[in-house]
């Protein structure tokens, strides 16, 4: 713990546990904000996402009807306070997120990382991908993400996948917008990529994508893989999205046939006067801890 106080902090709390639920020493699970916003292409806002989701969090009801238990009670959630973004560059704001994940790990704490625009992924996932050699990255999102580069850096939010892969294998689900230069990468490199288009039926889906996933998964979830009806504030909110039972079926499946590892959170634009989508991302944070720690 003594080497994350090199790097600057403002404080807040998930779930507003009680000091028993929620110590470094007896917490399982860390909660990492990342307020980065740097790329971002159509709507800002991301660097608010992180506090939003906190402050939603807080009347986020303890018990889970469907699980039946408080998940909290067997795992105990940290909160780290916000880790200031340097923007002197990409590569040095990715280079303290790994590190920062990096010492998580060291720590065997399961971080959850709350954004900010996904470029945050990257640093995230090769953290994991050297403690994990057979470690997979499930993707939800509306956006393929794999642009060689954009707005002419390859750091940039719409190019995270394309350098994720470099570093583990990814299977994609509700991606419903990409260029012609990605679908092309995507086929030519045959990644697992499920559209949403194709899945919007039924859940048979759910067991092919879990099949295509490695023992360790890193799960990175897009707000924008909602449909906007019950996920507005996004950057880019794409019509036609995934709704909240499916996403919770995948995960509840995952969670059930495979390791998640951890998991990022990223790109909610919180919109004044509209909690629902804040609440929305909190809950889904809890609902996946619940899954991954029966």
């Amino acid at each position: 713990m003594k080497l994350l106080e090199k790097y600057h902090w403002l404080p807040n709390n998930f779930l507003a546990l009680p000091e028993e639920n929620s110590n470094w020493e007896d917490s399982k699970v860390v909660i990492l904000p990342l307020p980065y916003e740097q790329t971002t292409s159509y709507q800002g806002g991301t660097r608010m996402g992180p506090a939003a989701i906190i402050r939603a969090s807080q009347n986020v009801e303890l018990y889970d009807c469907e699980i039946q238990r408080e998940p909290y009670h067997n795992i105990g959630i940290y909160t780290l306070p916000e880790l200031i973004a340097d923007y002197s560059s990409y590569e040095n704001n990715l280079a303290q997120i790994q590190n920062v994940t990096v010492m998580l790990l060291e720590s065997n704490k399961f971080p959850v990382a709350l954004g900010g625009e996904h470029s945050i992924s990257l640093g995230l996932v090769k953290a994991f991908a050297a403690k994990y050699p057979n470690l997979s990255v499930l993707q939800l999102d509306a956006h393929a993400d794999l642009r060689e580069s954009y707005q002419e850096t390859p750091y940039n939010h719409a190019c995270v996948m394309r350098q994720i892969i470099e570093h583990a294998p990814a299977v994609q689900v509700g991606i419903r917008n990409l260029s012609r230069e990605e679908a092309d990468f995507a086929r030519v490199r045959e990644l697992d990529i499920f559209y949403a288009h194709q899945i919007q039926h039924g859940y048979d889906w759910i067991e092919q994508a879990v099949e295509r996933l490695d023992e360790n998964v890193y799960l990175t979830i897009d707000l924008d893989v909602f449909d906007p009806s019950i996920m507005p504030a996004v950057g880019t909110p794409e019509p036609g999205g995934l709704t909240w039972y499916p996403v919770l079926e995948l995960l509840r499946t995952v969670a059930e046939q495979r390791k998640i590892v951890g998991a990022d959170v990223v790109e909610l634009c919180p919109i004044p006067f509209h909690p629902a989508p804040d609440f929305l991302a909190a809950k889904l944070i809890y609902k996946l801890l619940g899954y991954v720690f029966p």
